[in-house]
């Protein structure tokens, strides 16, 4: 490969890694033809981007995006590489784990999601269970309306009471 064609590789990854909030660093060594297609078809079902990747390439384009830190990262780029990227912080992690029903890998070597890093295979379980942005907003806005469901429930039957109330007092003065 040409210093030219790895500039050219290092800019796309640069503006990939601009681009996105969710980024997992995966090991795939080891997968036959056969489960790595099964792979990509699953990603692509799933609107996971996935791309193998050299770690050298990689970490120059992690080092070039400005406002983002990467460096966490870097020691677990080892070996084979694939990233993933992804809309969702959570779609990669259970893709992963549906996928290592049947298979050993990919193992998870690293991830960023909205700038947290979560390091090691260990860590999928967390990943897994993460909500997302929009699960995140309806359950504050369940959790903030329950309240006020209360006390307007409260407010309407203490209302009714109150004008059986008086509604009962002045027909005894009649």
């Amino acid at each position: 490969m040409t210093k030219e064609e790895k500039q050219i590789i290092i800019a796309e990854l640069t503006e990939v890694l601009a681009n996105t909030e969710v980024l997992y660093v995966t090991d795939i060594s080891g997968l036959n033809a056969e489960d790595t297609s099964k792979l990509r078809r699953i990603c692509f079902q799933s609107n996971i981007q996935m791309k193998v990747v050299k770690n050298t390439l990689l970490q120059k384009a992690m080092e070039s995006v400005e406002g983002k830190d990467f460096s966490e990262m870097f020691p677990t780029l080892k070996g084979n590489t694939a990233i993933l990227i992804a809309e969702s912080g959570n779609a990669p992690a259970k893709m992963i784990k549906d996928f290592r029903v049947k298979n050993k890998k990919p193992i998870l070597k690293s991830a960023y999601v909205q700038e947290t890093v979560f390091t090691g295979d260990n860590q999928l379980e967390a990943l897994v269970t993460l909500k997302t942005k929009n699960e995140l907003i309806g359950e504050i806005i369940g959790l903030l309306q329950s309240p006020a469901k209360n006390v307007i429930s409260a407010l309407g039957s203490g209302g009714a009471k109150l004008a059986g109330i008086v509604k009962t007092l002045q027909e005894r003065e009649n």
